[in-house]
Order: structure tokens, then sequence, then C-alpha cells
């Protein structure tokens, strides 16, 4: 038995259509036919092979995220069974088959049951933003009803998932965001602020009356996370996805404030603590089911044929909403 998948012989090079036969599940495992897969700004520098943490070994099959039914289950599997549709972040990094494919052999730790109200299509594009926004908000920080949260990104793939996130545990949300977005993030809930018209030191002083906020969740990175440091409240938190760089640590440490990384990929590359992640997951759905939660999809539409353009959509920052690959 034969799938198609787009493999990459070369970083940076195209996404080949080919034929590979479909994989068997080992114990544990469970076959998924793949019926759409989310991309992430992380794949293209998978794809580009920028990314030093994140090194998947060439020829490759991209894609972290996807949502499919369960067709074949492999020994010791009892959380699901033939004809459950799920989802999950599942490979695309470190050797591990991505979702460009029609079928991929997943590790069922990383899967949960997909929300019943929402698409094939929706439920891909979660996976990975809300596991990075809960893995910071509440398994780092433990967030609390009444806090005050500011999102740095909160339009983004993982910001707008993270005002959600917030939302539903009852802090107070802020995010930042640029003009054309500020109508999108307070739709999530969040009070808007247009970071490139209002300075940290002036936005702190408006909304907090100085104090800064108790959490701030960077989804950006570099300068970014400078400004992090920046806006949160003595004794307060930052977190960050995106802590690669070199920052100066000293308006953290005035506000005797602390910091934590997120290293989403951390169970793929592992192999450890992927029970998390299917939990985190199983969370996702129940917040879905309960109406606080949604994705924010590009209405452009993109399959195996035109994945390309799919990636084309993030590199040249056209993308509005998170960017989908039909599968089937």
């Amino acid at each position: 038995m034969s799938m198609q998948a787009l493999v990459l012989s070369q970083y940076t090079g195209p996404l080949e259509p080919t034929t590979l036969p479909i994989p068997e599940p080992a114990r544990g495992e469970v076959l998924v036919r793949i019926k759409a897969s989310g991309l992430n700004p992380l794949d293209t520098k998978i794809r580009a092979g920028s990314a030093a943490h994140a090194r998947h070994p060439l020829p490759l099959v991209l894609g972290i995220d996807l949502a499919g039914e369960v067709v074949a289950l492999g020994a010791d599997v009892t959380r699901f069974k033939v004809g459950d549709e799920v989802y999950g972040m599942t490979g695309g990094v470190g050797g591990i088959q991505g979702s460009l494919a029609q079928y991929a052999a997943v590790d069922a730790q990383l899967l949960a049951h997909k929300p019943f109200n929402l698409s094939m299509r929706e439920a891909a594009a979660l996976p990975l933003a809300f596991i990075t926004s809960f893995a910071g908000i509440v398994d780092r920080v433990r967030l609390q009803a009444g806090q005050t949260v500011l999102v740095q990104g909160g339009a983004g793939g993982v910001g707008h998932v993270a005002v959600q996130l917030a939302r539903a545990l009852g802090a107070q949300v802020f995010a930042t965001a640029s003009a054309r977005d500020q109508d999108l993030v307070a739709r999530f809930g969040a009070t808007p602020i247009d970071y490139a018209a209002r300075t940290v030191d002036r936005y702190v002083s408006e909304l907090t009356a100085g104090e800064g906020f108790d959490l701030v969740v960077d989804t950006v990175g570099g300068a970014t996370l400078d400004a992090s440091f920046a806006a949160v409240k003595h004794f307060g938190h930052v977190v960050s996805a995106l802590g690669w760089g070199t920052h100066a640590l000293a308006p953290l440490s005035f506000r005797e404030a602390t910091y934590s990384g997120v290293f989403t990929l951390h169970p793929l590359l592992t192999g450890k603590h992927r029970a998390h992640h299917g939990e985190m997951l199983a969370e996702a759905t129940r917040l879905v089911e309960q109406g606080k939660l949604a994705p924010n999809l590009d209405s452009r539409r993109f399959d195996l044929a035109s994945a390309e353009r799919a990636y084309e959509a993030i590199t040249e920052r056209t993308a509005r909403g998170k960017i989908v690959v039909d599968i089937e």
C-alpha cells in the first residue's frame, strides 16, 4: 500500500510529490489518515535548515500539526479506536515524518480527540499554538483569575490562542498588535495596544497605572522580549517561546521578576513527557467545545499540489490567520 507525500530532498529546495509506503503503526502508535496539515512559521525554518534546535534529517516530510482519522491501531493503544477523529502536534522534526502526507504513524500519547465543533482544517490549526500557550500560561505560571496579562503579538498564530486561554482562565488580557489587527485582538477578548503608536512606558502607565502586568507572554522574541522585561510588574513573570537571543536582564532584575522559556518541541525531539501534549490538547478540546477557544484561519485554501504557495504565504508575511493545507 502506498501514499502521496511531499518530500524535501535539500534544504530550501522544492517540495517534491512522492509515492511512499504507508507506514505501519508500532507499539503505542496509531495510523492516522491525515485530512489537514497546519503550517507554522517554524515549518519554514525547518525547511530552510536554519532552526538548529529543530533539525530534521534529509530527505524529510514537513508538517508539525495534523488532524485526521484513526484507521489502524498499534499494540497497547487503548485511548483511541478506529474511526476516531484526532488532532495533534506529531512530527515534521527530529526525523519523525510530518503531516504533508496522506498517512502518518503517530505516537498515540501526542493525540487528543478532535473537538466535535471544529472542522479538520480548524483543528489542524491549533496544536502547536495551544501547547505553546498552555505550557507558558498554565504549566510555568499557573495563571490565576483576576491577574493582568499582556500578550505580545496577540494576533499571531500563538498569540491569538494565548489571549483566549488567558481569558478562559479569568484574567484581564491586553495584547499588542499592528493597527490593522486591533479589531481582531479585541474580538478575541483582549484590550488592543498599537505597539507602533505607544511606547512600553506609555501603555504601562496608561493601562496599569505604572505597575506593569502580572504576566507578559512573548510570542515575538528579539526586541519584543526586551520590551516584555520592561512591561512586567514587580514580582511578575515573563514567559517566551522565542528566548534565543542575548538580552539584558537588568529591567527584569530591578522588578524582582522571573522568566521562563518554553521549548514546545522537547517531547518530539526527546520522546519525554509526550503524554502531557495529549493532556493539553484534551483541555483545548474542552475549551473549544465550551465556546471559549477558536482558531483564526487564513481564508485561502491549499492542498498538496499548492503547498509551495502556502509556505510562501508565511515567508512573505501575507497570511491573515493560520495557514492550513488540505490533505483530503
